[in-house]
């Protein structure tokens, strides 16, 4: 049985562990997820959350208009600048 449980952990097949948490450390469902994130204790890279803020989701302005008029190539330069 332990040898089964050890071959499947971490894989599709494991129903308690998320496999995409395992292999990448991240999963598009986030705290909703249906399986559990095994999270490390400690870990030699650092995760800071919410770092980036993208200028397109600044908030819209009272008035109705976008908050920031920034170009596409405007946005990637922000981004390359971070």
């Amino acid at each position: 049985m332990a040898e089964y449980l050890a071959s499947i952990f971490g894989t599709e097949k494991d129903k308690v562990n998320c496999p995409f948490y395992f292999k990448i450390g991240a999963c598009r469902h986030g705290d909703r997820c249906s399986r559990q994130h095994n999270r490390p204790t400690f870990s030699q890279t650092v995760l800071l959350q919410n770092f980036y803020q993208n200028p397109e989701n600044v908030p819209k302005n009272p008035d109705g208009t976008p908050g920031v008029n920034l170009s596409p190539s405007e946005i990637q330069t922000y981004f390359e600048g971070m």
